[in-house]
């Protein structure tokens, strides 16, 4: 099998990319090709027992969406975006690459003759906005209040259209907030959720924009790479006409994030946690949803972490070796 990751040099893109390299396998079929692709060149460590192209190319110019498709990949995934906070504040950015970008691929992929691919999409908890309940059922209507959230939309809804086309045969992914990332923050409004763990456990001071009673959803990176992997083979007749899904996760408020950092790491962590509240990024998370009811992707098969807890061993492991540090040196 033939695999595309656009988006390869995120983190996301990364670990999936390190992931299959690694195994030569996605979903539990084997992969001959890889073909790793984003504006700048992926650097993905791992070997892989197969063709490896590296490619770097902006999905929004014109001929590009083409050129990644010519060999004719099974499976096709859609990582590459604008994220929420520079999308907001640079509008035609963000719809030149979150809507054109995806525009030019699956229209790419619907002028090649005899092709199908499996094609799975990455959206965003942000297509849901206030008013909602404080759980958010599985048939609830889009109502994205940001510029990113209307982009991943109205990918939802291609992938829809195209899937019942017959064009590609789509699973769209909306991820909870992804925590703890690894590296250094993004430009995404959510990305102080992992900065308020991940910086107090490498030793460094974090700073803490919203109240603690904020409430969201997460997963793991290890759980985000798990979705990508299954959604790529799994059998998609159960997901009918509506091809987007809520993916499982953990419901915590930021209380929750600092006894969970507390319990594994001490109060020499906690005490890390800087509180400087920032109106602009309180005004943008406080539309966003909470949690959810996602018993069709479960009972899909998408499975995730159920305490936040166990999201920073996740960390802890896959990032520092399964250590906890001494969090009160300078």
């Amino acid at each position: 099998m033939h695999l595309l990751i656009i988006g390869a040099a995120g983190m996301i893109g990364r670990k999936l990319a390190e992931k299959v390299a690694s195994t030569s396998m996605i979903g539990g079929r084997p992969i001959t090709t890889l073909t790793l692709a984003d504006v700048i060149e992926p650097d993905v460590a791992a070997d892989f027992d197969g063709l490896r192209q590296v490619v770097a190319t902006d999905l929004s110019e014109p001929g590009a969406a083409e050129r990644l498709i010519e060999g004719r990949p099974e499976v096709v995934v859609h990582l590459a975006a604008i994220v929420s906070g520079e999308a907001e504040v640079d509008l035609e950015k963000g719809y030149r690459v979150n809507l054109d970008g995806t525009r030019a691929l699956l229209d790419a992929i619907r002028l090649a003759d005899n092709y199908a691919p499996r094609f799975v999409y990455a959206s965003s908890l942000a297509v849901f906005g206030a008013p909602f309940p404080d759980r958010i059922p599985d048939d609830f209507h889009l109502t994205p209040l940001t510029s990113y959230g209307v982009q991943k939309a109205m990918g939802e809804l291609m992938l829809d259209d195209y899937s019942r086309r017959g064009i590609l045969d789509g699973v769209g992914i909306r991820f909870p907030t992804i925590c703890i990332r690894p590296g250094k923050p993004n430009r995404a409004a959510s990305s102080f959720f992992s900065g308020i763990l991940r910086e107090p456990l490498n030793g460094m001071d974090a700073v803490l924009p919203v109240g603690e009673d904020v409430r969201h959803w997460f997963a793991s990176p290890r759980a985000a790479v798990g979705f990508i992997e299954h959604a790529a083979t799994m059998d998609t007749a159960i997901l009918g006409a509506h091809r987007s899904m809520t993916m499982p996760g953990v419901s915590a408020t930021v209380a929750d994030q600092i006894a969970a950092l507390r319990e594994v790491a001490g109060a020499a962590a906690v005490a890390r946690i800087r509180r400087e509240p920032d109106p602009a990024v309180a005004r943008i998370v406080a539309g966003w949803p909470r949690d959810f009811d996602t018993a069709r992707a479960r009972d899909a098969g998408f499975q995730a972490e159920t305490s936040f807890r166990r999201i920073i061993e996740i960390y802890l492991e896959d990032e520092m070796s399964g250590k906890v540090p001494d969090t009160s040196a300078s």
